[in-house]
């Protein structure tokens, strides 16, 4: 939808396994797995990190409320972020479907601009 190809996007999680159930991620499951995590952002290098929900959102930029920052890129640290609403959001809330959408629209405009 937004012209990037599949070899252009690098797809992880913040916890490497699913929980049970596919609860939220606990508190402790996202301490014990964030190095993992910052380094294979060490090794990518990535242009924008695109946090997809509140867990890796909070994971990255901690004290954040996505409702208030979705769509908006964040630099920390001399990386740039941009917090997106998870789109499993929009299945259980049809109204948030546009604003994704829009959010996701952003994404080429923001790399060019990095």
């Amino acid at each position: 939808m937004i012209g990037l190809k599949r070899a252009d996007v690098y797809i992880t999680n913040i916890v490497k396994y699913r929980p049970p159930n596919n609860r939220a991620p606990l508190p402790e499951e996202k301490v014990a797995f964030l190095p993992f995590l910052k380094k294979q952002i060490d090794i990518i290098k990535p242009k924008l990190i695109v946090t997809l929900g509140r867990h890796s959102m909070d994971c990255l930029l901690p004290g954040l409320k996505i409702s208030e920052v979705h769509g908006r890129p964040e630099r920390l640290a001399g990386q740039v972020y941009l917090p997106l609403f998870h789109p499993a959001a929009a299945l259980y809330n049809g109204g948030l479907r546009q604003t994704l959408v829009d959010d996701f629209a952003s994404i080429p405009l923001i790399l060019k601009k990095i």
